[in-house]
């Protein structure tokens, strides 16, 4: 199996959406940071190529046929050299929204401490909380600082990729713009609207209770 669609949006812009939309489409399964969490073994090898942007995390992803969110949205450009044929999706939301949505939601969550008694729970906790640090340069509370780092990385991704290959998307769009972009029939159900911020905040309590 090699990857058909890459991901590039950051988290809170709709990636599980994106990712629920892909599979009925066909394009699964699709690997998000749900699976990293739900794949205890996957955490060490993202935590190491965080480290050094190198590694074994190709391997994880031999299974699955499409990717969003992070822990491989931040391997966006290799990701796209190395699978030269994959599609490239960038979700993309309003930027103060999105802030809005990512402060009260992801950083809000990595502000509250780890788990001492359970290592795995504490590990995942700390993979994900290593990427926003990379990702956003340790300023997570720096909200012109976190915005900036959110367009300028949309920035790149329209400059780099090609624009054939390449689908800006906003998930209000549905699903005439995805199936357009690659080349499925639309259908006949509505567009999963999912992880809102209840959700999320249900699953963080999980996880840390």
């Amino acid at each position: 199996m090699t990857l058909n669609v890459i991901g590039a949006g950051f988290g809170r812009t709709g990636t599980f959406s994106l990712k629920v939309a892909l599979e009925r489409l066909g394009y699964g399964p699709c690997y998000h940071m749900f699976e990293a969490f739900a794949n205890p073994t996957h955490v060490p090898i993202w935590r190491e190529a965080v480290d050094n942007r190198s590694g074994r995390w190709p391997s994880i992803l031999h299974d699955y046929q499409a990717t969003v969110d992070w822990p491989s949205t931040y391997f966006w450009q290799e990701l796209a050299e190395m699978y030269p044929k994959a599609k490239i999706v960038l979700t993309v939301r309003d930027s103060d929204a999105w802030y809005a949505s990512i402060s009260r939601t992801i950083f809000a969550a990595h502000t509250k401490p780890l788990p001492v008694d359970d290592p795995l729970r504490r590990d995942q906790l700390l993979m994900a909380k290593e990427i926003l640090q990379r990702t956003f340069d340790g300023s997570t509370d720096d909200r012109t600082h976190v915005i900036r780092v959110y367009e300028r990385h949309n920035q790149a991704v329209q400059r780099l990729v090609d624009a054939n290959r390449l689908l800006v998307y906003e998930i209000s769009s549905g699903w005439p713009p995805l199936c357009q972009f690659l080349n499925c029939a639309i259908p006949d159900e509505a567009f999963p609207l999912t992880n809102t911020r209840a959700a999320f905040d249900n699953r963080t309590q999980e996880r840390t209770s």
